[in-house]
């Protein structure tokens, strides 16, 4: 691949990563469809006790609102760890990306809380980070099948 090529890739990237940044920021403090107008409680620091919560009462909640709580939170941050080791090469180990993913979430969580546009939970946190790692793998995996065939066919 030439320079050129690399360059509009890069750039594609970032605007990509832009528009996701842009697009998670919209339905994390501005959506009204998922609650960011109603704020029941203002924190949860007990681990699992939401997750729990969904599952037990999957069928008052619905389909589309147990999937939002439980896998929403995943897919909505797997981007985010797919597109960092793109982006820059020094964040291509997992621990970094793992350590970015949970502080990111940590973040918006408190960014939440702050603003009162959502609620505080470590539920989100620890699916948001799981998010991020599978991502980062996602990345690892097409990154080397990258390397594996069309380097190979390069050279």
């Amino acid at each position: 691949m030439n320079t050129e090529s690399k360059r509009k890739i890069i750039i594609i990237s970032w605007i990509m990563f832009y528009i996701y940044i842009l697009l998670l920021s919209y339905f994390l403090f501005f959506s009204e469809r998922y609650g960011r107008d109603l704020v029941t409680e203002e924190y949860n620091l007990h681990l699992f006790r939401e997750i729990k919560r969904f599952i037990k009462y999957r069928e008052y909640i619905g389909l589309e609102g147990f999937l939002v709580n439980i896998f929403g939170n995943i897919f909505a941050f797997s981007p985010f760890g797919f597109f960092l080791p793109m982006l820059n090469k020094s964040y291509r180990k997992f621990y970094i990306i793992t350590v970015l993913s949970i502080l990111f979430s940590l973040i918006i969580e408190t960014v939440q809380l702050l603003l009162k546009v959502g609620v505080f939970d470590v539920d989100d946190i620890l699916m948001n980070s799981i998010g991020g790692i599978l991502g980062y793998l996602a990345f690892r995996i097409l990154h080397s099948l990258y390397l594996k065939f069309y380097i190979k066919k390069e050279a």
